[in-house]
């Protein structure tokens, strides 16, 4: 039985597994180059959708059990997850709604006044999801994973997993695609593309989805949009 767990990474990724590993007693520290809003999770649009992700017969349950989760933590405003609508659209034809998304009330709509206004849809599905502006959510799990007993080495960067210190008992690689050098896996490479953070858009109150090439997506937080 492992009773000391290093973390690689501080991402949310990292920090939510600090989270249910410090809060069940188990001594866990978190190693990691870059904290905070310098992670790749600080500039993540972190709305809840599971998006071309495989395989489905695994990551479907996987997902809604995270739903709930985030729907639980919307609860508490100081945590940074709310719930958004969300519409996803089709630039080319009738959009089809997932077998997942009809339980969560997933209904057609129509182009809002914004949408129309880029003139590039034409069919589409609304959603309310949960949102993560991790402008605040990275701050709210890295406070609860200290209070539960966890440490945070910031400037902490390996060249390979193994110079982990060797009084822990299990090392749990959440580098995102730094682990391609962690690991020596030359096939792990980005997958998403570019993102860039804007200033908050005045009267767009939901996310933008449209997964048509190429992707885009238009996701407003607190105090900017992604």
């Amino acid at each position: 039985m492992f009773e000391h767990v290093a973390i690689i990474g501080a991402g949310v990724s990292g920090l939510t597994c600090g989270v249910v590993l410090a809060e069940r007693g188990f001594r866990t520290a978190i190693f990691a180059e870059k904290i905070g809003q310098h992670t790749t999770s600080g500039a993540a649009g972190a709305v809840w959708f599971p998006y071309d992700a495989r395989p489905a017969e695994k990551v479907i349950p996987w997902a809604l059990k995270t739903y709930q989760t985030l729907v639980n933590l919307s609860r508490d405003p100081s945590g940074g997850v709310s719930i958004i609508e969300l519409h996803q659209f089709s630039r080319t034809g009738e959009i089809q709604i997932p077998d997942w998304a009809i339980p969560l009330g997933a209904q057609p709509v129509t182009p809002s006044e914004v949408e129309e206004s880029l003139e590039l849809f034409r069919s589409g599905f609304s959603l309310r999801v949960p949102l993560m502006d991790t402008t605040i959510y990275l701050d709210h799990l890295a406070k609860r994973f200290q209070n539960a007993g966890g440490s945070i080495t910031p400037n902490a960067r390996f060249e390979k997993l193994e110079d982990v210190l060797p009084e822990f008992d299990l090392v749990i690689n959440c580098a995102g695609i730094g682990a391609r050098e962690l690991v020596c896996d030359a096939e792990l490479e980005s997958h998403r593309g570019q993102v860039a953070i804007v200033s908050k858009v005045d009267n767009l109150s939901c996310a933008i989805v449209c997964d048509d090439p190429p992707l885009m997506y238009v996701i407003p937080r607190s105090q900017d949009c992604v």
